[in-house]
């Protein structure tokens, strides 16, 4: 157990929150395995002259020590990166389609695919989940018509439980006409009209996660952007730009589908002079009247 342990942090470098649950798998086996009730010890002793154990302990598995244990490098964009990336993304339709050459509509889907991240701020599996009936009206915001609101229904989920479904609030308008202008003028032109995804590929099959970070990574490194910017970067991006809007932060929470307040504070990094303005307003009233 603890060779195998080991190997997960020194070898694999796996994160922390996947090797504790690789080592909560083993403990709920072993815990199976000895339980007087099903029988296997004796089974066990039958079998083999021995008895089974429990080998995963608290002195030799990582305990939950914090809510958050991701990357401590990963970090969100800045707007001006966040707006190059997607120009970026913008330009390669454009090259594509003046060159007439094989890929412009892939590029033209991925480039509105990282618009749909950052405008209702998706983690990457939900975005290559959804279905074109997932965008739906807001009647509290009409001008969006059929894009008001985007019901995502694979959601982060708790351990041993199904993904979570949320409704996200569209409140982009840039996002919305965007996404419009591809379902109902570029989506069509893959050929495939009964398929349910909202990104489809050239040969009719559904986005895959691992392609989103291909197409990510390439756009990235060709803008010489720094390798801690990630795919769920523009999610980052999504929450800490809007709390530097002044948008409530509670309505935040809601629409990534955080549970507490606590999450959503992890993921926003607003800008050093968003931090000066807070701080100025906070001092105001101290010194209202002083001099």
């Amino acid at each position: 157990m603890d060779e195998w342990s080991a190997s997960l942090t020194g070898e694999k470098h796996l994160a922390p929150s996947t090797i504790r649950s690789y080592q909560g798998d083993v403990r709920l086996f072993t815990e199976f395995l000895i339980d007087a009730r099903y029988g296997w010890g004796h089974a066990c002793e039958d079998a083999f002259g021995t008895h089974p154990v429990a080998i995963a302990h608290e002195w030799n598995t990582l305990p939950h020590l914090q809510d958050h244990e991701g990357d401590p490098e990963a970090r969100p964009f800045t707007r001006e990166e966040l707006q190059r990336f997607l120009d970026y993304a913008d330009d390669q339709v454009e090259r594509a389609v003046k060159s007439k050459r094989k890929g412009a509509l892939a590029a033209y889907r991925d480039a509105t695919l990282f618009k749909v991240i950052y405008g209702w701020g998706l983690r990457r599996t939900e975005t290559s989940k959804l279905d074109v009936v997932d965008f739906g009206r807001n009647p509290k915001a009409p001008q969006f018509g059929r894009y008001g609101m985007l019901n995502v229904r694979y959601g982060k989920a708790k351990k041993g439980q199904p993904p979570r479904r949320r409704n996200v609030l569209s409140v982009m308008d840039w996002a919305v006409e965007a996404v419009a202008d591809y379902v109902e003028n570029v989506r069509p032109r893959f050929g495939f009209p009964d398929h349910p995804a909202l990104w489809v590929t050239e040969r009719g099959g559904r986005l895959q996660p691992g392609s989103i970070n291909d197409r990510f990574e390439a756009y990235r490194d060709a803008l010489e952007l720094p390798k801690d910017l990630v795919p769920h970067s523009i999610s980052h991006s999504y929450v800490t730009h809007l709390t530097e809007d002044g948008v409530d932060r509670r309505f935040i929470q809601q629409q990534v589908g955080h549970d507490r307040d606590s999450s959503t504070a992890i993921y926003t990094h607003v800008s050093d002079d968003f931090m000066n303005t807070a701080l100025n307003k906070a001092l105001a009233p101290a010194f209202a009247g002083a001099g």
